[in-house]
């Protein structure tokens, strides 16, 4: 076996990858069964597949508790599972949170935290969040008010590449999201960067001609229409395995949703990094084929014509 290969096995048992979210109206018959079998629901279903998911719905709303511990329920046949989540947009995009606010926040977080199922809590900032005097001590207080769980940050604006920054994110412990994204003017560029115990990853996707749209005719979801070649998810499985090195545990999450795109790029990133075939949901080795070639078992409904990838 090869340094690289042995290198990246080790990085592996430290790595937790999978998906943005997993409520996609457009994931029906790709990603999940169609129709879907009684009991079926989203997370357990992904649980079997991999063993992280970014929780989305946080960024618009606090969780309730209730649905909380629901999610917990359904992964716990996963016992490496964990779960990551966006903090509230309130805190990240608006101001003017209240203490209230924060209480919300903090009755989901706790349940995911006291089962041992929070693995990351992630400030997402938009790319209009620049380094300036005023938005770095804003940053702090928010990472001064959240301490109590494990953070990480993502920025998207290259003024942010300071080592000031990151040094500060060192100090209290919060993690520094390494990101895709498409490339235009100021973006911050793919990095490889571990501040703190928790190291994370977000891939976004590359569309170049629909990131910045305003154009009320493009769907949102086309911005995250975009699927990784090999070529192009090789150099990010290396990044991988370079944080993790200087992390305990690693997240890796694909943003690039639409049609279940995201899901195919994760098992290959999981391939890539094991080095072994993946366990691949049945529908989603019908729309990309391609699949078939790292799949653990073979199809339990062979078809003659595949569909081509959307």
């Amino acid at each position: 076996m090869s340094r690289k290969a042995t290198s990246r096995k080790e990085a592996a048992k430290r790595v937790l990858v999978g998906t943005a979210g997993w409520s996609y109206a457009d994931w029906a018959g790709i990603v999940y069964p169609a129709p879907r079998p009684h009991g079926f629901h989203e997370a357990t279903y992904l649980a079997e597949f991999f063993d992280t998911i970014e929780i989305n719905t946080s960024f618009y709303q606090p969780p309730r508790v209730e649905t909380v511990r629901q999610w917990i329920e359904r992964v716990a046949a996963n016992p490496r599972f964990a779960f990551t989540a966006k903090l509230w947009q309130k805190f990240t995009h608006e101001t003017g949170a209240t203490a209230a606010d924060e209480s919300a926040v903090r009755e989901g977080f706790d349940v995911l935290r006291d089962a041992g199922r929070l693995g990351a809590v992630l400030l997402q900032f938009p790319f209009s969040f620049h380094n300036t005097p005023e938005n770095f001590a804003r940053l702090e207080r928010l990472l001064q008010t959240f301490r109590e769980y494990p953070l990480v940050v993502e920025v998207r604006h290259a003024t942010w590449n300071q080592k000031k920054f990151y040094e500060m994110l060192h100090t209290r412990g919060v993690g520094f999201c390494n990101i895709d994204q498409p490339v235009i003017g100021r973006s911050l560029a793919p990095s490889e960067r571990a501040t703190a115990p928790v190291g994370y990853v977000r891939l976004h996707g590359r569309r170049y001609d629909t990131w910045f749209s305003d154009d009320p005719a493009t769907p949102p979801e086309e911005r995250y229409n975009y699927l990784y070649s090999e070529k192009e998810l090789e150099p990010w499985a290396e990044r991988v395995v370079k944080v993790s090195a200087h992390a305990g545990t690693t997240f890796v999450i694909t943003n690039n949703h639409y049609q279940g795109k995201a899901v195919v790029n994760a098992l290959e990133l999981i391939r890539l990094l094991t080095g072994k075939k993946v366990k691949v949901p049945e529908p989603l080795r019908h729309a990309y084929p391609q699949l078939e070639s790292i799949a653990s078992e073979p199809s339990r409904e062979p078809t003659l014509f595949p569909l081509p990838p959307r």
